[in-house]
């Protein structure tokens, strides 16, 4: 599985909320995307989706912005790239043994690897939560091993 432009970016756009936001006050799109030097008009299209997902909330008008609509130590990683990617899978495959899937030699183990190997990614970032990535970045907590 390859994280997408929109996941990573989805992730640090939420890792400066809960780095440089309080939670109550909104950041605006400009500041987010001056912070992360991530590009403002496609910034505003992720927050809508993000949004849509209620990982964050808006105000609007003078004084407006995005603040996280939950605690950092309430969502996690995989719901970040899911909101704005779609679920995590390795591969659009569909499930062993539907649809004719073992029509042909060897398919099936394959695509049972295949799910086998999104299950654990899901898993995996399922380990970080955003007060976990938050941590990390402020240097309170080492980076995970490559």
């Amino acid at each position: 599985m390859k994280v997408s432009t929109r996941g990573d970016y989805a992730s640090r756009a939420l890792l400066s909320l809960a780095l440089h936001g309080d939670g109550q006050t909104p950041r605006s799109v400009r500041e987010i995307a001056d912070k992360t030097g991530l590009p403002q008009p496609y910034l505003e299209q992720i927050l809508l989706a993000l949004k849509g997902a209620g990982l964050v909330r808006s105000k609007r008008g003078v004084g407006g912005g995005y603040v996280l609509a939950r605690m950092p130590s309430s969502i996690l990683l995989a719901q970040i790239v899911s909101a704005v990617d779609g679920p995590i899978v390795a591969g659009d495959f569909s499930d062993p043994h539907t649809d004719g899937a073992c029509d042909h030699e060897g398919q099936c183990v394959l695509l049972s690897i295949w799910a086998s190997a999104g299950a654990h990614m899901r898993e995996y970032l399922d380990s970080f939560t955003l007060e976990d990535i938050a941590a990390m970045a402020r240097g309170d907590t080492s980076w995970p091993e490559a």
